[in-house]
């Protein structure tokens, strides 16, 4: 699964940008800090995802998207606005309402997720890197690159559970979501700092990302610029790959 995934602290803030396998990734980053264990209120780290600013659809749009016939992959299919707005404050400090939005009916709800103040944002989506002036936001860009099988592999899986027949599901990836990945998604991989091969499965770049974020807690890293991590020079991507050498 390809994605981006934006790291960022309070002070900075950071962002992860992913992919199917980008969520993947943050839940993984979320699990090795022992941050799923704490109370969400004193949480450090906290996952935003860009699903949560789903446009509210019109009644056509709405009847297009029961009908598999709607591209949510596409730039457009976001509430930019708002998702700017939101990140803004929590850079600040501030506490927000981030919107809920139901997969199943494609609706945002009238219910909101409280989301409380952390010293570091994982943002996760496929397109958080396609606007710039969201892009500028974040201090250190991942993407995560995860081959074409795997991600439509976990799209069927997911959809599925969301009460979509195959047949729909395939129409719709090979329709919008290919297409869609290909002319908007992965052209932003070049705004990327470090590329993350192999998803949750690249256990070394993972390992690296979650010592990052834990220097950025421990106070080790108070000043730091995007894209300078691990002595790489900010602007120079890397990838994060397990070395063959023996160690």
């Amino acid at each position: 699964v390809c994605g981006d995934l934006g790291l960022g602290s309070v002070v900075p803030p950071l962002c992860l940008t992913p992919v199917p396998s980008q969520s993947t990734v943050c839940e993984k980053i979320m699990e090795l800090l022992g941050q799923n264990e704490v109370d969400r209120r004193q949480r450090k780290v906290l996952i935003l995802s860009q699903d949560s600013f789903y446009k509210v659809l019109t009644a056509e749009q709405q009847a297009k998207a029961l009908k598999g016939q709607y591209n949510f992959d596409h730039p457009d299919a976001f509430d930019n606005d708002l998702m700017h707005t939101t990140l803004k404050n929590i850079v600040e400090g501030k506490t927000v309402e981030v919107p809920t939005y139901d997969f199943v009916t494609h609706s945002r709800l009238a219910e909101t997720t409280v989301v409380y103040p952390a010293d570091v944002v994982l943002f996760e989506g496929i397109l958080v890197f396609y606007n710039q002036d969201i892009r500028d936001m974040f201090h250190l860009r991942l993407f995560v690159d995860t081959d074409s099988d795997v991600r439509l592999s976990r799209r069927v899986l997911r959809d599925m559970k969301r009460g979509r027949d195959l047949e729909q599901i395939l129409t719709q990836y090979t329709t919008f979501v290919k297409p869609a990945f290909e002319e908007f998604c992965l052209p932003t991989k070049k705004y990327a700092d470090v590329i993350i091969p192999r998803g949750v499965d690249n256990m070394v770049a993972i390992n690296l990302i979650v010592q990052h974020i834990q220097d950025i807690l421990n106070g080790d890293i108070c000043k730091w610029q995007r894209g300078a991590m691990n002595g790489h020079a900010a602007g120079k991507r890397s990838h994060l790959e397990s070395s063959s050498r023996p160690h």
